[in-house]
């Protein structure tokens, strides 16, 4: 089972993502795409992204809003794989 990180661990890691959040047991951004289209493409980028490191964010669409919620919910929290996961979320934005 994935450890889960300290409270400082993850306030430390939050200062080199600062689109992300904290909400509990969780990481959270916000992405706003130019257009549905686009959004929906970017979408599918994560999820393969998602795919090859077989670690999956819960994901809310609405309109050219997408969050990324991400946890690891067999360790119940935050671990190294949610913060991989958000650099590669984040270069995926960056790039679309």
């Amino acid at each position: 089972m994935a450890e889960l990180l300290s409270d400082t661990d993850i306030d430390t890691a939050l200062t080199g993502l600062p689109s992300w959040r904290r909400d509990g047991a969780a990481l959270v951004r916000t992405v706003e795409s130019s257009s549905f289209p686009a959004a929906i493409t970017l979408v599918d980028r994560i999820a393969e992204a998602a795919e090859s490191m077989n670690h999956h964010p819960d994901i809310d669409i609405r309109w050219r809003k997408v969050t990324y919620t991400l946890s690891t919910h067999s360790a119940g929290g935050i671990t190294k794989s949610d913060l991989e996961l958000a650099r590669r979320i984040d270069e995926l934005a960056a790039s679309a």
